[in-house]
């Protein structure tokens, strides 16, 4: 409802324009606000600062089913996510490759590439980066930042390769990434390698079921049963 007469106008009683002290109330609430964004912004920038860096210890997982394998240090860069890149993204990738071959890539330091990682066909997982560092994963520096990635035994080609006993551990360990950075558990988040900007790779491929996948994801999300 609107006030009768011209509410903006100076000398009124209560009522009629804006008293002084809801411009000091509302000043003041801006000033948190702002003092809130600018606190935000320094954290961010904070963590980017050489030399400053979260406590880590040597082959310790992010992933406790996982095993440790350290990936050659030329295949990623040292970070300190989420502070200081957000991370939104998990990104399906095949190795084209067995699993042994895809571990001693990411350990050589001529590759320039690798996932945080590699999912066997038998289901065992792998983890070669820390989730707080940005792996050369994506073939883009934004999506790297952004994102894990997780590399599946296999070729493109061969669906066979993609068994049930990697499409639910592969499910767990995504569904346990996107817990713990609030990640929606859809299509545009987990993502194939093919899907990232600018990329010429086309995995995870035509035979990757992307339906049994976000279906087992969603189940090991809530805790339910595996979805077959």
């Amino acid at each position: 409802m609107g006030n009768n007469g011209s509410a903006g106008s100076p000398g009124k009683g209560p009522g009629h324009g804006i008293s002084r002290r809801s411009l000091l109330i509302g000043g003041g609430a801006a000033a948190v606000g702002t003092a809130a964004l600018a606190a935000g912004e320094i954290r961010r920038v904070w963590w980017r600062v050489p030399g400053v860096e979260k406590p880590r210890k040597a082959g310790e997982l992010d992933y406790a089913p996982a095993s440790w394998v350290s990936a050659s240090e030329a295949n990623w860069r040292r970070a300190d996510r989420p502070d200081d890149y957000g991370v939104d993204r998990v990104i399906i990738h095949v190795t084209q490759g067995s699993y042994a071959s895809a571990v001693k890539v990411f350990q050589d330091p001529a590759h320039q590439a690798a996932t945080h990682y590699i999912v066997g066909q038998n289901g065992r997982v792998t983890q070669m980066i820390r989730e707080l560092d940005v792996a050369y994963h994506a073939g883009n520096r934004a999506f790297n930042e952004r994102s894990v990635g997780i590399e599946h035994e296999g070729f493109v080609d061969r669906p066979q390769d993609f068994t049930g006993a990697m499409y639910e551990s592969s499910a767990r360990l995504t569904a346990a990434i996107c817990k713990r950075y609030g990640i929606p558990i859809d299509r545009e988040h987990i993502i194939g390698h093919v899907e990232v900007p600018g990329t010429d790779h086309t995995d995870p491929g035509p035979h990757w079921d992307w339906r049994r996948y976000m279906k087992l994801v969603r189940a090991a999300s809530t805790g339910g049963a595996t979805a077959s």
